[in-house]
């Protein structure tokens, strides 16, 4: 082989430590680990090591680690090691490369380059133990102006937004990318936190049906398991436009994914890929964007609202601008370092820009337009801490999605490898013996502890700023400062520098 490829990572056994239990050879479902009982020895094919700790974590002895290989090429700062590789497989196979999760590359995060102010003596800082804070907030429409009835009265407006206890809901995550026990978790958790998680384009499985009140049910391309029990089922639902992880980029489930359960949800053959077209052949314009909105509220009555989701791109904020006069409720942009189940590696390192500038430039041209208040806006792509979460409401946010922080906190390492469906964590796998690995129900309580978690964060930096209500954090620039940043990505931002 002239293009032999060195395993990334190399499992350590210490055979002091190993008492031969061979744990890692039971959990380990890419058979990494195996044992020779004529000679008494356990052996690893390090080929095949995704370095997912399953084996790590479970092993009693504690007698194993990973480590990168330290195989190296010659240095070049133009040809990384990455990059020889991936020519290496292109030319080996032929095939286009997949990749899982977010993009690795080294890009700017601008959460950490954006700082929050605080209070001090003439603003006094607010003690959310002791003095009301308020993180409910509401996605939808909201009116322009107070109106009095004779009685004086005020005059309430009926809009059909979301109500959320915290501004924090879980992102599209299909059924099929992952298991059932995954979906049934966030569900859990969405109904315990007052809040909502996403279908993703997979349809919902009868079983939970009964969490629709804590659901958005979401209509993409490929109309996958989609009906009118199935719309009247969630409390909203989403149009999947695109994704930040592949903008412009259709979806695409493996037929190994699609057994009974998964085939009966989704509505398509057992066995055959899911193949989400790259448009919505019915979509071509802001007018049938419109018609399809209304589509949408008609067949539930009007009683739902409908958002739309795009991904974040150069021209986002016309985009944002005709979608909030389609007649959608909320707008979703998700950002270029999101993940997802499998994406083509170029698409993923390379197309889309990051959420904040994102966020900042379509809250600005709303405002611009006067037609902020005539939609809400959720934004996702690496929200990765309450921190985050905070900056994003600032910069304009009504909400944020999370989805890879929710993995993470379910059992998720972040292997990269979703797109394999050989889940050791039982999340993005259909393998029912992987599958039933992971507990929806104490995963349902692990997701609660960290919006839990970070809710009460967000309280605390919100009291510290002085500020008693999402509503009134909510596009307050004021209080947001950069560091790090040309004036180009502050103007962008529409924030000042540190020190001014």
């Amino acid at each position: 082989m002239i293009d032999y490829i060195q395993p990334d990572y190399e499992v350590v056994r210490n055979k002091e430590l190993c008492i031969k239990c061979k744990v890692c050879v039971r959990q380990c479902a890419n058979k990494v680990h195996m044992y020779d009982e004529k000679r008494d020895v356990l052996y690893v094919d390090n080929s095949k090591c995704v370095n997912c700790h399953r084996c790590v974590t479970l092993c009693p002895a504690k007698a194993l680690k990973i480590v990168k290989t330290d195989h190296c090429f010659k240095p070049s700062a133009n040809y990384t090691e990455d990059i020889i590789k991936d020519i290496y497989r292109q030319a080996d196979t032929g095939g286009v490369l997949l990749s899982s999760m977010g993009t690795p590359k080294s890009y700017p995060v601008y959460w950490d380059k954006i700082l929050l102010n605080a209070s001090q003596v003439t603003n006094p800082s607010i003690d959310p133990l002791r003095e009301p804070m308020e993180i409910r907030t509401y996605l939808g429409k909201k009116p322009e102006e107070i109106r009095y009835l004779p009685d004086g009265s005020i005059e309430a407006e009926k809009y059909s937004n979301l109500e959320l206890k915290v501004p924090i809901m879980f992102s599209a995550m299909s059924y099929g990318s992952i298991s059932k026990n995954a979906h049934l978790a966030l569900a859990k958790a969405a109904e315990t936190l007052g809040t909502f998680y996403n279908t993703g384009e997979g349809g919902l499985h009868e079983d939970l049906y009964k969490y629709g009140p804590n659901t958005i049910v979401q209509v993409a391309s490929g109309r996958f398991g989609v009906h009118p029990a199935y719309l009247g089922a969630g409390a909203a639902i989403e149009i999947k436009i695109g994704q930040g992880a592949k903008p412009g980029i259709g979806g695409h489930l493996p037929g190994s994914k699609i057994g009974p359960e998964v085939s009966r949800t989704r509505m398509i053959p057992m066995g055959t890929d899911a193949i989400s077209p790259a448009p919505h052949h019915d979509i071509y314009s802001i007018e049938d964007l419109r018609q399809l909105v209304y589509s949408l509220k008609e067949a539930t009555d009007y009683k739902k609202p409908v958002i739309v989701k795009i991904a974040a791109v150069h021209n986002v904020a016309a985009i944002a601008s005709g979608i909030a006069r389609s007649g959608a409720d909320i707008i979703a942009i998700d950002g270029f370092r999101g993940g997802t189940g499998a994406a083509p590696t170029r698409i993923r390192d390379n197309v889309g820009i990051p959420i904040e500038l994102a966020l900042a430039a379509v809250d600005t041209r709303l405002r611009e337009e006067g037609i902020r208040n005539s939609v809400g806006i959720v934004v996702g792509g690496s929200v990765r801490t309450s921190g985050d979460v905070v900056k994003a409401i600032a910069l304009g946010a009504d909400a944020v999605y999370i989805a890879t922080p929710a993995l993470l906190a379910i059992g998720c390492h972040l292997c990269r490898s979703c797109h394999a469906g050989r889940c050791n964590w039982g999340i993005a796998t259909q393998v029912p013996e992987l599958v039933q690995r992971l507990n929806p129900e104490v995963a349902a309580r692990r997701l609660v502890n960290l919006v839990s978690a970070w809710a009460h964060e967000i309280k605390e930096i919100m009291g510290g700023m002085g500020i008693n209500s999402i509503e009134a954090l909510r596009g307050n620039r004021l209080m947001l400062r950069g560091v790090g940043m040309t004036q180009k990505e502050l103007d962008i931002l529409g924030i000042k520098h540190a020190g001014e």
